[in-house]
């Protein structure tokens, strides 16, 4: 027996052979009972009402055709395991209906191809899992909100370059996260409303020569807009490309914020403390309270990232044409990254709302450190009317003798400032004593900042209330496509159960 002759006898002779099987068809088949099987159910029924609204069926074909699809088990195929029997799932409901309704069903295929259906489905399904992730997106951000209103007053250090540079109030981080966050939600949503696009009526590729509706049926399944080209709707897979960028950077923005929150969980820095639910222990060490709720986000982040950046790396180079069973492998990807980053929204929303913060350490920590002298440098420039460049190398000489003495910020004293200025300047200083201590108090530092975006309690307040009106127009836009959606749903069954009963 040759070697095509053995490779023959254990793949076997007829389509699908039985690693094909394994490693395509049957992977494929099992994503899609879980995930593809309502939206597929969606579409025929619209399709339906749409080619009898056309009169490109008849009445009672129609009636048949519902009837079929009403009594369809649903439960049977979402619990069947792949046999080979058919290609995948839909040539196997298709078959189903068929056994229902006997050859009228096969109108239902009427100028519909899986290959527009295909894509429908997979923009449906992807939708549906948007809304879901946006919604837990919007309760991460009330809980941060919520926080910030809490810190207004949490007076903080500031880092750049992982140094100590100006002081800083929790709720100024915060709400940095909070419109780091609220651009997430946004490009989460342009990639929703290129999503939310219908691809049915373009067939396989160039339309069909039946009067079929378009409009009608993008109404139907919800839909907000036509993919109007057809080789487009069938080709473009940007759609699926956008979701996934904007997942993947959502994922890259969240975990930089996690990575701060860790490091601030060390008795180094003891900044918050993580409630008992998101904590455990050492199994050898008493003292510890690991944060390993911080700890798993920032890891599955990172998978997050990876499963985005593969349905990127997937579409590169497909050629511009009809990729469906391209998208078979690439839309899991997608599936479960933005299922991860859905879980991390909701675990870093309790985290937030649960976790303590250090008010007392944060305060003394700043009080004693140079994160204010900005604010001398700034403070000589008003009052002796000095260039910023000479009050910097000042300030500068100051903080390098006050660290050789041992000395912490709010040591500096007026005399060691007026003998180190003497090097630059020829006059002593106008600035006096009194000056001097309010320039290195934090808490002046952050009230004085109060240009637009600053830390100051009063532009906080203000941005944390604008916020709180934007948490309530996303929050509206969301509801509102989410209602569209079910509502279009409802009314796809009660046709089908007023049809498949009369």
């Amino acid at each position: 027996m040759g070697n095509r002759e053995r490779i023959m006898e254990i793949e076997g002779q007829l389509f699908p052979g039985r690693t094909y099987t394994e490693a395509v068809l049957e992977p494929a088949y099992n994503e899609a009972k879980q995930h593809l099987l309502d939206a597929m159910m969606a579409i025929n029924k619209a399709h339906l009402i749409m080619l009898k609204e056309r009169q490109l069926i008849t009445q009672e074909d129609a009636k048949e055709i519902a009837k079929a699809i009403i009594n369809l088990d649903l439960d049977t195929l979402r619990h069947s395991n792949y046999s080979g029997e058919y290609e995948d799932l839909f040539f196997q409901v298709e078959s189903q209906l068929h056994k229902h309704a006997g050859d009228v069903a096969g109108n239902l295929h009427l100028a519909k191809s899986r290959n527009d259906m295909g894509v429908t489905i997979y923009r449906m399904v992807l939708r549906e899992k948007l809304q879901v992730t946006m919604q837990s997106a919007l309760q991460l951000r009330q809980q941060l909100l919520n926080f910030a209103e809490e810190h207004v007053h949490t007076v903080m250090i500031g880092y750049t370059h992982t140094q100590q540079a100006q002081p800083t109030t929790m709720a100024h981080y915060i709400m940095a996260v909070v419109d780091s966050l609220t651009r997430d939600i946004r490009r989460l949503t342009a990639a929703y409303n290129n999503c939310n696009r219908s691809s049915m009526g373009a067939a396989a590729l160039t339309t069909t020569g039946f009067s079929i509706d378009r409009h009608r049926v993008k109404e139907l399944l919800a839909f907000d807009d036509l993919v109007e080209n057809s080789y487009d709707a069938i080709g473009g897979a940007d759609y699926l490309g956008e979701v996934a960028t904007a997942v993947k950077l959502a994922a890259i923005n969240l975990g930089r914020v996690v990575q701060d929150l860790l490091l601030w969980c060390t008795q180094e820095f003891a900044v918050i403390k993580v409630a008992a639910p998101y904590v455990q222990i050492s199994s050898i060490m008493p003292q510890k309270r690991n944060p390993v709720s911080l700890e798993h986000m920032r890891a599955l982040l990172s998978s997050c990232v990876g499963n985005a950046e593969s349905v990127l790396t997937m579409m590169h180079n497909t050629p511009f044409g009809d990729i469906v069973d391209t998208e078979d492998d690439m839309q899991p990807y997608i599936w479960k990254s933005l299922e991860l980053i859905d879980k991390i929204y909701r675990l870093l929303a309790v985290v937030v709302g649960t976790m303590d913060v250090n008010k007392e350490v944060l305060r003394k920590r700043t009080e004693s450190s140079f994160a204010t002298v900005t604010e001398l440098a700034d403070t000589l420039v008003r009052t002796d009317k000095l260039s910023f460049r000479t009050s910097h190398h000042i300030v500068s000489s100051v903080v390098k003798r006050a660290m050789l003495e041992g000395l912490t910020a709010n040591e500096i004293t007026w005399e060691l400032v007026n003998e180190l200025a003497a090097e630059f300047i020829d006059h002593n200083l106008i600035m006096d004593r009194d000056t001097l201590k309010q320039s290195l108090d934090p808490v002046n530092f952050i009230q004085i900042r109060s240009l637009p975006g600053g830390p100051s309690p009063k532009e906080m307040i203000r941005m944390i209330q604008e916020r709180g009106q934007q948490q309530l127009a996303l929050t509206g836009w969301l509801t509102e496509m989410n209602h569209k959606s079910q509502t279009a749903l409802q009314f796809l069954d009660e046709v089908m159960k007023e049809w498949g009963s009369s």
